[in-house]
């Protein structure tokens, strides 16, 4: 279980510094689009490649912020049940909710998205729009975002199982929201 335990905090130092990533995008995003509007409405002067980099932006805040959002218990899930059930009960339910849902769909994404990043970066796919960027980078989100997903929930389900056989103590309770 050591093992399993020392791959998984690999996992989840890999994910952190995609989430440091990702929190900066937002700043990022924010300033291009301030930027952007100033220049449209005072300037005169606009691009699309302007539009298109927020939305890559985007795509790479909810795809390389997702895992880390998983690794610190703040993702969503029905809480009509998680919040009212025991410690255990919780640490079943993500072990089979991991293993019979997020796994399979992040193994089924990474296959699907992959050979259509391949395909965007052989032809060096653009944009249709008007001074529009190149696509590929963007659709390379995809398969990684998917794949960093895929190890999140491995290294979690190590967590969970090292939890139930009291090898490990899980660092963060799940916090219901405020209402």
């Amino acid at each position: 279980m050591d093992a399993l335990l020392k791959v998984s905090r690999i996992i989840d130092a890999v994910n952190d510094r995609f989430g440091v990533v990702a929190i900066w995008l937002v700043l990022i995003s924010c300033l291009i689009s301030t930027g952007n509007a100033i220049s449209r409405h005072f300037l005169s002067a606009s691009s699309n490649a302007w539009l298109e980099v927020q939305w890559y932006m985007f795509a790479a805040i909810v795809l390389l912020g997702g895992p880390f959002t998983l690794k610190v218990n703040e993702h969503v899930r029905v809480d009509l049940f998680y919040s009212a059930a025991s410690e255990r009960t919780r640490i079943w339910i993500d072990i089979v909710g991991g293993v019979l849902f997020l796994m399979p769909i992040c193994v089924i994404l990474v296959y699907f998205t992959w050979p259509f990043f391949l395909d965007a970066w052989r032809i060096n796919e653009r944009s249709s729009n008007a001074g529009g960027l190149i696509s590929w980078p963007v659709k390379l989100l995809l398969p990684v975002g998917f794949a960093l997903m895929a190890l999140q929930g491995l290294s979690e389900i190590i967590k969970r199982i090292a939890a139930l056989a009291a090898s490990y103590r899980l660092e963060y309770r799940y916090e219901k929201p405020v209402q």
